[in-house]
């Protein structure tokens, strides 16, 4: 009887803290995300690699004149970008949707130059990993077409 009662609060336990994890709304979760691609977009302006590299997953893709795949290949392509004391480029997150399950999301925006005119357009899909934090898994600009 005791190894049931025992059993039972444990599944109690474990149910609680699962659904204290799924409690984030779906804004509260689209804000951590925002809050995650601004602090992302900061390492550049900031020139910090290091921060950079915290918000890339391991199995990132990112796109641009070739595919990288994997986060040595992504930071080893965008160190170049970190060099000098301008960052080439800035961008900011205006759009942000999270799936329903809490565990994807899209964030898009304006990729402008350093004169602040606006050249592309980011597209990020961001994952929630195991340890608690959004990461980068896909990334992908596009030119900017003036709304056309």
């Amino acid at each position: 009887m005791r190894n049931r009662w025992i059993q039972m609060l444990a599944g109690i336990t474990v149910l609680h803290i699962g659904g204290a994890a799924r409690a984030a709304t779906n804004t509260e979760l689209a804000e951590q995300v925002r809050a995650a691609e601004t602090a992302f977009a900061k390492s550049m302006a900031d020139r910090k690699l290091d921060v950079f590299e915290a918000f890339v997953s391991e199995e990132a893709i990112f796109y641009g004149r070739d595919v990288v795949r994997g986060k040595a290949a992504v930071l080893e392509k965008w160190k170049g970008f970190f060099a000098g004391e301008q960052a080439p480029f800035s961008w900011a997150p205006e759009s942000v949707n999270v799936l329903d399950s809490g565990t994807l999301a899209l964030s898009s925006g304006p990729v402008r130059d350093p004169e602040g005119k606006q050249v592309g357009t980011f597209n990020s899909i961001w994952r929630l990993e195991s340890d608690g934090h959004w990461r980068v898994v896909f990334d992908k600009g596009c030119p900017f077409c003036g709304g056309q």
